[in-house]
Order: structure tokens, then sequence, then C-alpha cells
């Protein structure tokens, strides 16, 4: 293979980040400002959510088994549950969140190097080591396109529920403010969405000792309370958890308790933002008991000062006066570490999105890479302005922090509930453990998750119909995108042709000789074969038939063409077989190009390009370009001849200079031949119902997926200027 290929193809699948030491260190402090200001902002709005401002206040015990409930919540769900059992499930590229989860039960087909190799053999079969069972996909496929859906209509609310609690605590001490909250909040908001193009790194460097302090100072006055009343430390059994629902009956108080655990669906999908070991270090030695300490406060102050304090548990809970500096103090923290909150479900969606597009349950969109040393640190300008639209709207719409928890918290349960589900097949089909495993994990925590669930669901016509309208709107376009791309896909597998069965010379009749690659043999030397020059006079046919019994001469045209291939499958890409068909003319030279993004910011020169010869047709190559993530889609036409020269040198050196001055010589004339497809909806025979059948399906495939196929194309830059560039149009019956 041509120089530095190996390592190319060593590390040519993006693999979880590692790091030690101080740089793991580094990393767990950045995980503050990213991940945890969802669930560590909770304290704003929980006890509240429990017993209403406006209510009348719970008796001790009450307080008490309330405390126990929000407590052991969060040691079970996000401490046990997610940070030690869910994140031992992220994908091997270190992506988590519930499509990770199915990327894990069924994962996608690898990248081949060089797709348009002529070495295929006829009838060789690639099957997919799987053991779940394939007629569970598309049931698994639809689950898990819930949950991810759900989660980014989470991403709307976290943002308009935290901000909105923060600064309504001005009210507190100047009533008169109150009715400027929303304009406010969404000032605020727009600050932060502004912001989000300086990418993840730079925004966790100010974010995090933000979210730091704001801990701490959650920690501090959660000790000064609790010294008012150390009897809260009964909280601590969970008996009083229990005897609380069973005294009081009062099931719908878990919709409240809930909201303490908000925020650890982000947790898991922001994995790929940073990696298991640091979300683990940080959330288990400081995020967690910080949070248990100002829960434990709160209730302490809660059963102290009873009245006093129920309009607003946080703010009338904080120790001095209510317009003292530490009220201001933490007023400020809350309102920075709501605004980060924000941040930690924005990067959560923009990680999921990205899974979505590579899987091909999402239209592709513009997406930008804002580290150099992470991949999955990513900026989405389309869905970040999205997400500000719709939270503004939210925000706007609902008014008031009371109406915005009603709605909050139904979507965090059913993902909850869905990763359960999912993590309990791969400790199954992934990890082989035994089938008990994964049915315990499911009693136990798919109990909890239904719990909270169905306390939640009597929140629908209060609020929650938000949520869950934006999540079935969001499942319905992923769920048609991934069924209408499949059918596109398998279209192109089934289109695929082996060359030396399509082109045929004059003189053999037949196909020519098997390719011959760059790799050298196990005596170290290169193969040696003697082919024709790229300025050979010889005739080529295209084989037209529907038998293979018709041949169509083929005239030459003195260009090198580059046929851009979509899908990374064998065989030779539809654009070429197109353009034979459409113009009976081959040119000089060709080039079949795939490109893959490897898990480094950018790749070097030498290691840019991995080629084969395909010697069904002299001057024919297959290329594979390997691009960092921070690369610039861009063809080097200099640096793809150097290759091919190397190449050609170790076949047959007297000949390799006289092929180099040729390609160079065409190349000044190369054009960029690319795809475009024409999707036609297929008939289908269903009995009775194929009319309808046949008319959706032709309203989804012709009327909808073709257009929005034209408005999202799959690659947005053919690696050429539009002069240089000849579209192939491919009539797909799909």
């Amino acid at each position: 293979m041509s120089g530095g290929s190996s390592g190319i193809e060593a590390g040519a699948k993006r693999s979880a980040l590692r790091a030690s030491g101080m740089a793991l260190a580094v990393l767990s402090f950045q995980t503050l400002g990213i991940i945890y200001s969802d669930i560590g902002t909770s304290p704003l709005y929980v006890l509240n959510g429990i017993w209403p401002g406006s209510g009348p206040v719970p008796p001790k015990d009450d307080i008490v088994g309330g405390i126990s409930a929000i407590i052991w919540s969060l040691t079970l769900l996000p401490l046990i549950k997610y940070v030690f059992i869910c994140l031992q499930f992220g994908t091997h590229e270190g992506e988590g969140g519930t499509f990770a989860l199915f990327q894990g039960i069924y994962p996608p087909k690898s990248f081949e190097s060089t797709p348009t190799h002529d070495s295929m053999m006829a009838g060789k079969k690639f099957r997919r080591n799987l053991k779940a069972p394939m007629s569970l996909r598309w049931p698994l496929l639809v689950w898990s396109l819930l949950g991810t859906s759900l989660t980014m209509a989470d991403g709307v609310l976290t943002a308009a529920v935290s901000v909105t609690s923060a600064v309504g605590g001005i009210a507190v001490v100047k009533e008169s403010v109150s009715h400027d909250v929303v304009s406010i909040s969404i000032g605020f908001l727009l600050v932060l969405f502004l912001s989000q193009s300086f990418g993840t790194a730079r925004l966790s460097v100010i974010f995090a000792p933000i979210t730091c302090c704001w801990l701490l100072l959650l920690a501090a006055t959660g000790i000064y309370n609790v010294t008012t009343h150390p009897g809260i430390f009964r909280a601590f059994d969970p008996s009083r958890a229990i005897m609380y629902f069973v005294r009081t009956g009062d099931y719908d108080t878990l919709a409240g308790v809930l909201l303490a655990v908000t925020g650890c669906e982000a947790l898991f999908a922001n994995l790929g933002q940073f990696n298991r070991l640091s979300i683990q270090i940080s959330f288990s030695t400081f995020v967690y008991p910080s949070l248990v300490l100002a829960y434990l406060g709160q209730g302490a102050r809660l059963i102290k000062d009873g009245a006093d304090v129920l309009p607003n548990v946080f703010y009338l809970t904080i120790p001095g006066k209510h317009n003292g500096p530490l009220f201001w103090i933490l007023y400020v923290f809350a309102i920075l570490a709501t605004l980060i909150a924000s941040q930690a479900m924005i990067t959560a969606t923009f990680s999921l999105v990205q899974q979505l597009v590579n899987m091909r349950s999402l239209p592709p969109v513009h997406m930008v890479h804002t580290s150099d040393k992470v991949q999955g640190q990513i900026y989405i300008p389309v869905v970040n302005w999205i997400l500000m639209v719709g939270t503004i709207i939210i925000v706007a719409a609902f008014s008031n922090a009371t109406q915005l928890t009603n709605a909050y918290g139904f979507a965090v349960a059913t993902v909850m509930f869905t990763t359960s589900v999912l993590v309990s097949l791969q400790m199954r089909y992934v990890k082989h453990l035994p089938i008990i495993v994964g049915v315990v994990f499911l009693i136990i925590f798919g109990f909890i998750d239904g719990l909270f669930w169905g306390a939640s669901l009597k929140k629908v016509p209060d609020g929650a119909w938000v949520p869950l309208t934006i999540g079935v709107v969001l499942l319905i376009l992923m769920t048609f995108w991934n069924w209408a791309k499949g059918l596109e896909d398998a279209f192109d597998r089934q289109s695929r042709e082996r060359l030396d069965g399509f082109i045929v010379s004059e003189k053999a009749g037949a196909a020519v000789p098997v390719i011959v690659s760059d790799s050298t043999s196990d005596s170290g030397d290169a193969e040696t074969l003697s082919f024709p020059d790229i300025d050979s006079d010889a005739t080529y046919y295209c084989i037209a038939g529907a038998a293979n019994d018709e041949r169509r001469e083929l005239g030459r045209l003195p260009v090198l063409a580059v046929f851009h291939g979509v899908a990374h499958e064998r065989g030779m890409p539809p654009t070429f077989l197109g353009f034979i068909r459409q113009w009976p003319a081959l040119p000089r030279a060709g080039i079949f190009l795939t490109a893959q993004v490897l898990p480094v910011a950018h790749v070097e020169a030498a290691d840019r390009y991995v080629v084969t010869r395909v010697d069904a047709v002299p001057g024919f190559y297959g290329v594979a370009q390997f691009l960092g993530f921070r690369d610039r889609p861009s063809l080097h036409m200099d640096e793809l001849i150097a290759r091919i020269g190397e190449l050609e040198a170790r076949a047959d050196p007297a000949r390799a200079a006289r092929i180099v001055a040729q390609l160079e010589t065409l190349a000044r004339r190369h054009t960029h031949v690319v795809p475009h497809y024409e999707v036609r909806s297929k008939q289908v025979e269903l009995g009775r119902l194929s009319p309808i059948a046949n008319y959706l399906r032709r309203v989804l495939i012709e009327d909808v997926y073709r257009r929005l196929s034209i408005m999202f194309p799959e690659v947005v830059s053919w690696l050429a200027p539009a002069d240089e560039i000849v579209h192939i149009g491919i009539t797909a019956s799909i």
C-alpha cells in the first residue's frame, strides 16, 4: 500500500477518548461545566415541585420522607444506574445515549478502504457478527429513536425551566420585577445560544469554574442549614421514603422527586464529549455529595421554619438576610449555573444529532468540529438555532416556572425506561453476560423508571404534552428518514457490478486479469505484471444486454474522471455505471473515490490516500481518501498522482514515470462525476391493500423524501468547484 497506509488502516476507526494523570484530572474538571449543571441546578425547584409554595406546610415526617426519596433517587439512578452501569455501554467510538445503545446491539458496517476493489469474488458473503435477532432490529430502532427524540425535546425544556427558576428568585427581594422574569430569561438564553460557536472546550474553560463554585456554595449552605435540624439525617433511611408514600398515598409527588434526577440522560449522552472515567470521578466524588447536602439542608430549614420558607424553598433557605450579600452571590451563581445547565442539554443534543446523521437516521447537516483533540466536541449551527427558537417560545408561552415544571419530567422518565430496556439487551447480546443479569437489571431499574413514568404521565394535560409532541414529531421524521435511506442504500448495493463483468476489451473478449494492489507479497517483493499504457489504443466494450450478450463499443475521452461514491460498498459506484450508459465513452484515466473521516484533527499528506490499481482498465484506480475531522474536504491531485506513481514504481519501475506523466497531462482537464438520485416508488403487492400502500409509498418517497434529499444532499461539498462537476442522473426505484 502507499506510504503510511498501514498506520491509517490500523487507526481508521474512532475510539473512546483515553486520559490519565493530570489530563484525566483536567477532563474531570471540565465535565463540571458541560454535564452536571442540569442536575446541579435541580435544588432550585425540586422541593417546590413536591410541595407547592401556595399549599400547606407538610408535616415533619413527610419532609423527612420526601428528602429520603430524593436522596435515594439520586443514589439509584444517576449514581448507580448511569455513572457505574450505563457508562459501561457506550459505543466503541465512546458515544453514549439511547441511540448509542442501539448501535452496540446492531453495529454499523465497518469501512472498507477500497470498495471498488475488483478482486471481489462472485457469491462471496460478508456477515455481520450479530447475535441479537434481526427480527427485533426495527422495533428496537424505533424504541431507541423514541428515547433519543425525547432527549432532544428535553433539551428545549431544560433551558426554559432552569433559567426561569433562577431569574424568578429576584421576586423574593423585589416583587415588582416579577413581571419581567420572562423577558430577562429570554435575554440570558440569547447570550447562551449565541456563544455556542466557541465550542465545548472553550466554553468548559469558562463554565467549569462557575459550576464548581455553585456546587461548593450548595454544599456549604447545605451544611449550615443541616445544623438547624440534625434530625434530617434520618432521610438516609430508605424506609422513610417508602413510609411517606404509604402514609400519604400521594403517588403524584413522585413527579416532583423526578425533577431531582433530570439531567442523568444528558450525563450519558455527553459521554462522547469526555470519557467514562472522568464522569465517574467528578460525579461520585464532588457532584453527588454536594447535591445530597443541599437537599438535606433545604429539608432541615423547611422543618424548622415551615411557612416562612415554603413559598420559595431555595432562595428563602439561604443563610443570612434575604437581601444580604450571600443571597446576591447565590442569585448570580444560580443564573450562571442555569445557563450552564442549558449547555448540558445543548451539547448532548449536538452529540445525539451527530450519531443520528452518521447512522443515516437524520438528514445530513453541517457540523463544525471545535476541538483538535476530541472528535466528539462539535457545534451544529442549524440545531443550535432550532433549540434557541424552541426554548424562547416555550419560555414565553408558559410564562412561569410552575407551569414549566409540569411540562418537565415526562420526557426524562420515558428516556430512562428506554435506556433500561436497551442496556438489559446489551448485557446479553454485547457483553455476553448471563441472561439473568439483564433480567434482574430490567426488573429493578425498570420498576423504578416505571414509577416515575406513571407519575409524570398524569402531567400530560398540564403541559407534558409539549415534550411528548416534540418527541413524536422527531420520532416520525427519524423513522421515516431511516426507512427511506435504507431503501436507497439497498438499491445502491443491488446496482453495483464488478468492473471486469461490465467492461471487456476487444483483444480478450472477456475480463482482463484480476487487480494488483499496492500491497506486497509474503517475500516482500511487489507483484509485477505487464499492462498496456493509459494511452493504449485497445478498444473497450460495455456489456449492455440483460443476458450479458450485447456489447457496445466505448469511445475514449482524453480526461481524468473522478467518480464519487456515497456508500462504502464493494463494486463499481452507480456514478460510473450511469456515466458509461448515458455517454458510451470511457475516460483515459479514472479514479473511484471514497472518503473516510479519521479520529484525528488532521491527516498528514503522506497518509491521506490509499491507492489500488483496477487492472480491468489501465489507468483506473481505487482511492480511499482519509481526512481528519477538522480537515477541509479537498482533492489534492498532485499528492494523489504522486501516490499512484509510488504504487506503479513498485509494480513496474520502467513504466512508472511514463504513467505519471500521462496522468499529469490528463489531470489538467480532470472532472468530478457525482450521483444525483431520482427516487421513484417501487410497486408492492399487498393484496387488497396494494392501491393504498402504493399511493402512500409514492407520496412519502416521491413527494417528501425526494424533496428532502435535494434540500439536504448526502455530501455538501464534492471537493471541487461547481464548474468541474458532472451530475449523473440515476433513477432509483426503491
